[in-house]
C-alpha cells in the first residue's frame, strides 16, 4: 500500500524563493542520503497568495512502517529542519498521511 505523506508550510513572498532553494539544496538531498527504505520521491508545490506564498511537500512512501522509518514513531510530526524554518513564516506541526487507492498517469 503506498502512503503519500502531505505536509503545508507557509513563507512571505520576499522568501518563497529562499525556501525553495533550501529544500532543493538541503533538505531534499539530505532526506534522499538517509536511504530510507519505501521512501520513492518528493514533490513540492507552490500557490502564491497576495501577502504570502503557500509550499505543499508530498513524499511518497511504500508503507506507514517506511514513514515510521523515516520520522519515528511520532511519524506525524512535521519535519522542518532549521535551515528551512529560518525562512518560514510558518508551519503545519504534523503531516497527512493517505493511503493512495489509484494513481494514474498520462503523458
Amino acid at each position: 500500500m503506498t502512503i503519500r505523506r502531505i505536509w503545508h508550510g507557509w513563507t512571505t513572498l520576499d522568501n518563497a524563493d529562499a525556501y525553495r532553494d533550501v529544500l532543493r539544496a538541503e533538505v531534499i538531498p539530505g532526506i534522499e542520503a538517509k536511504g530510507i527504505p519505501g521512501y520513492r520521491g518528493f514533490e513540492l508545490l507552490r500557490r502564491d497568495h497576495d501577502e504570502e506564498v503557500e509550499f505543499i511537500t508530498i513524499m511518497t512512501f511504500d508503507s506507514i512502517q517506511n514513514v515510521i522509518d523515516f520520522q519515528g514513531e511520532d511519524y506525524a510530526r512535521a519535519y522542518v529542519p532549521e535551515a528551512a524554518q529560518k525562512v518560514l513564516k510558518r508551519w503545519d506541526p504534523v503531516s497527512q498521511h493517505y493511503e493512495v487507492l489509484e494513481s494514474r498517469s498520462y503523458s
